[in-house]
């Protein structure tokens, strides 16, 4: 009898953690959703692209670069005054390599997804049209192709990664 009150209660604990898990991802999907729509609105990119990728970057808001710094997508940077020295892993010629890289800083995620929309937007300093295909993109499963083709992203999973966030939180609802 005692073991299965004791079984009871690590099932009901280990339900009650899920649970506050669950609650803390619908939340981080609560705050960032309305901004995300609102930046498609303005600059075409999707909402479900633009909150799976903060989720996975940034591992639902818990990530030092997140918790420290706003920077919800891994965004670097180069000036020394608005960017913090981290290190990160990076897929380079077939293997995970950790690398120092200079991130920017921001003084809210609402700046960091404004940021994040016009990189989109504008391009890198060396090539304007960049991410053009994320932006004319129709629909989530393109863009996220497209992050991985234009060079967004170094990791070969990358698009599956966001359609598996996509779907199992079904942030293609935020698209419409």
């Amino acid at each position: 009898m005692l073991t299965g009150s004791l079984t009871a209660c690590r099932f009901n604990n280990d339900n009650t953690a899920q649970q506050e898990v669950i609650r803390a991802h619908q939340h981080f999907i609560a705050q960032l959703a309305p901004y995300a729509q609102q930046l498609y609105r303005e600059y075409h990119v999707l909402p479900s692209i633009t909150l799976a990728q903060a989720i996975l970057e940034s591992n639902w808001g818990t990530s030092t670069l997140a918790t420290k710094y706003h920077n919800l997508f891994g965004v670097k940077g180069e000036d020394p005054h608005n960017t913090q020295l981290l290190t990160t892993q990076e897929y380079v010629n077939g293997q995970w390599q950790t690398i120092t890289g200079r991130f920017r800083v921001y003084p809210s995620y609402q700046a960091a997804m404004l940021d994040h929309a016009l990189l989109f937007v504008h391009g890198t300093s060396w090539n304007g049209q960049q991410y053009a295909d994320v932006l004319h993109a129709n629909n989530y499963q393109t863009a996220a192709q497209a992050l991985l083709t234009d060079g967004y992203a170094t990791d070969p999973n990358y698009p599956q990664k966001l359609l598996k966030i996509i779907t199992k939180y079904h942030l293609e609802q935020y698209d419409h």
